[in-house]
């Protein structure tokens, strides 16, 4: 007695490859996600209460990040710009723009001015800004050119794969700490920046070798 008819044979062969298919492209879609702007929001611009143009502000006028970010060198959390940061200029000018509205009633509250982070990394990892700046990675490298942005958006997507990079080969990304907030670095050359990135490396005796060990970044 006959169990499986004759063609049992080819749909099991053809089950089991649109099986393969199937998982296959759940795979890829899944890793498209994961590398996409929609799930990094690299490149995406974070609304706010207060539409802050750095490109005005930092660009134009030339205002130093460590002005409104003031735990970018002492802090892990570089900080966001209270109230009376703002109003030490717009105390005096602007006083009755409508933009900042949001400015005036957190200073007659006496309530904090909620901003959206545009840059942040997940719960489950450490970063230090003090360590990074006092080293001498410039804010350019993770944040872009803010100078040039009317409204902030997240210039990279800070996976962990990002970071590595850079843990593995730092020299080429690290510049002078006194010119931490420059944004322009274009008149270094690739190999001036090796040069300048090594001899850092030598004197503050970074090991380039346990940069990349989990404890670094998961704690």
């Amino acid at each position: 007695m006959q169990v499986f008819s004759p063609s049992a044979d080819t749909w099991l062969r053809a089950g089991l490859a649109a099986l393969v298919v199937v998982v296959l492209g759940a795979l890829l879609v899944m890793a498209g996600y994961a590398d996409s702007t929609y799930a990094t929001q690299a490149g995406w611009a974070k609304d706010q209460d207060v539409p802050f143009s750095h490109k005005h502000h930092a660009g134009e006028l030339g205002i130093d990040c460590r002005y409104c970010h003031a735990g970018a060198e002492t802090h892990a959390d570089a900080g966001l710009p209270p109230t009376h940061v703002c109003m030490t200029c717009h105390s005096q000018i602007w006083t009755g723009a409508p933009m900042l509205a949001p400015v005036r009633r957190s200073l007659a509250e006496n309530r904090p001015l909620r901003w959206h982070r545009v840059a942040q990394v997940p719960d489950y990892v450490y970063f230090n800004h003090s360590i990074h700046v006092k080293r001498g990675v410039p804010c350019v490298e993770c944040h872009g050119r803010v100078d040039e942005m009317p409204l902030s958006w997240r210039a990279h997507p800070f996976q962990m794969q990002w970071c590595l990079d850079c843990h593995r080969d730092p020299a080429k990304r690290l510049k002078p700490p006194e010119q931490i907030t420059r944004m322009d670095w274009s008149n270094w050359s690739d190999a001036q920046a090796q040069r300048y990135g090594t001899a850092a490396i030598r004197r503050w005796h970074i090991d380039t070798k346990k940069l990349d060990n989990c404890g670094i970044c998961h704690r």
